[in-house]
C-alpha cells in the first residue's frame, strides 16, 4: 500500500488555497482607502492653497451702511479695476512711487438672468466729487469737491474707488475685482492669448505694441501694451484708449466661451492657479468656489450680448487734459441700470468719450 499522498491538497486542507485570494483583497481594498484618503489631502491642499492665493478685501465692513439700497431685482453690478500698481513683478512698467491707481475702471451690470450685460467705462482723467473715505488702517481720508477719479483708489484704495462710484452713479456694487498688470498678462497666457483684428498699423513706443494692420493672437504681453496704449491711435487721449479696452473686452470673452472657460468647470479649474494670483476681490468672492460660480453665471452672455458704453463726458474748459461728467446724460445712464434697463442711444450721443477716433481700430 502506497501511503504517500496523491495530491497537495490533503495537507493543506480544504479551502485553505483561498487565503491569498483574501489576503489580496484586503490589500487592495487599504490600497483604495489609502489613495482615497491621500487624494482627498492633496485635493484639499490644493483647494486651500487655490484660496490663499486670492486676496480679499472687505469692502463692507469699510463702508458701512453709509451706501445706496442694495435692490433685489436680479440684476448685479461689478467694479472692475485696473490698477497700474508698479510694485514687484510690475516695476518692468516703470518706477514703484509707492502707490497705485486705477488705470481702468468699468462698471459691469449684469441683467436679471444673466443673459445681457452692459459695461461703462469711468475715463480716469474725469475729475468728480470724491467722498471722504475711511481707509483700510482706519483713518479718514477727507473729501474733495473735484479730483481725478482715478485718485480715488491712489488715496483710499478699493473701498473709497467703491465708495467714489456708488457716490457719482447711486448704484450699490454688489462686488469688486481688481487686476494689477502682470495678474493680467498672465491671465491672457493661461487662455492660450486672445485673437484681435486690427484695421490700422499700432505703434506705441510708451507701451511697447508694435502691431501691423491683420489678425493677431494677442500673447499676454501684447495684450497688455494693447489696453495701454493710447499714443498709437486716434487722437492720442484716454477716451481713445478706453474704446481700445471696450473691443478687446468683447474680444476676450469670446475667447473665453472659445476655449470653455465659462462653460467647462475642468477648463475653469485648470486656470484656477493663475487667475486666483492676478486678482483682488471683495471678501464675498475671495474663494475658489465663489469665483467658479461667478464665472458660471456668466456663461450665457456672449460678446454680442455686451452693451459698451463710456459715462457721457465734455472735456474740461480751464484743463483740456480732463474730462467732466455730462450730469444729465449721466443720469440717464445710471437710472437705467439703476432699473435694470438698457441704457438709452441718447445717452451716449454728444459725449466725447462717443466722438474719440478709435472706434473701430480693433475689432
Amino acid at each position: 500500500m502506497n501511503d504517500k499522498p496523491t495530491t497537495g491538497r490533503i495537507l493543506r486542507g480544504p479551502g485553505r488555497r483561498r487565503k491569498p485570494r483574501r489576503r489580496a483583497l484586503r490589500i487592495t481594498a487599504w490600497a483604495l482607502a489609502g489613495a482615497v484618503v491621500l487624494g482627498g489631502v492633496g485635493l484639499g491642499y490644493a483647494y486651500l492653497r487655490l484660496n490663499g492665493n486670492i486676496t480679499g478685501v472687505d469692502i463692507n465692513a469699510q463702508l458701512g451702511k453709509d451706501r445706496p439700497k442694495n435692490i433685489d431685482n436680479g440684476s448685479m453690478d461689478i467694479l472692475v479695476l485696473g490698477s497700474d500698481s508698479r510694485a514687484g513683478k510690475n516695476g518692468q512698467y516703470g518706477r514703484d512711487e509707492g502707490g497705485a491707481r486705477s488705470d481702468t475702471a468699468m462698471i459691469v451690470h449684469l441683467y436679471n438672468g444673466h443673459r445681457k450685460a452692459t459695461v461703462v467705462s469711468i475715463p480716469r482723467d474725469t475729475l468728480v466729487h470724491r467722498p471722504a473715505c475711511t481707509k483700510s488702517d482706519g483713518t479718514t481720508v477727507p473729501a474733495s469737491p473735484s479730483d481725478m477719479f482715478n485718485d480715488a483708489y491712489s488715496v483710499g484704495g478699493p473701498a473709497c474707488a467703491v465708495k467714489t462710484v456708488e457716490s457719482m452713479t447711486g448704484i450699490r456694487m454688489d462686488h469688486y475685482i481688481e487686476v494689477d498688470f502682470t495678474g493680467f498678462k498672465n491671465l491672457i497666457n493661461a487662455m492660450g492669448g486672445v485673437p484681435v483684428t486690427t484695421t490700422k498699423p499700432i505703434n506705441d513706443k510708451d507701451s511697447h505694441l508694435d502691431l501691423p494692420a491683420g489678425t493677431h493672437n494677442l500673447d499676454g504681453e501684447q495684450a497688455l501694451g494693447l489696453v495701454r496704449t493710447r499714443h498709437g491711435v486716434g487722437d492720442g487721449s484716454d477716451l481713445g484708449r478706453i474704446q481700445l479696452q471696450q473691443a478687446f473686452v468683447k474680444a476676450l470673452l469670446g475667447q473665453a466661451h472659445s476655449v470653455g472657460l465659462l462653460t467647462n468647470p475642468a477648463k475653469l479649474y485648470d486656470t484656477a492657479d493663475t487667475a486666483t494670483k492676478a486678482l483682488t476681490t471683495d471678501s464675498e468672492l475671495a474663494s475658489v468656489n465663489a469665483l467658479v460660480g461667478f464665472a458660471s453665471s456668466l456663461k450665457d452672455i456672449g460678446s454680442g450680448d455686451l452693451d459698451m458704453v463710456t459715462m457721457p463726458v465734455q472735456y474740461d474748459q480751464t484743463d483740456p487734459n480732463r474730462v467732466v461728467p455730462m450730469d444729465g446724460k449721466s443720469e440717464l445712464v445710471w437710472s437705467a441700470l439703476r432699473a435694470d434697463r438698457p441704457v438709452p442711444a441718447q445717452a451716449k450721443q454728444g459725449s466725447a468719450g462717443d466722438e474719440a477716433l478709435a472706434r473701430g481700430w480693433v475689432k
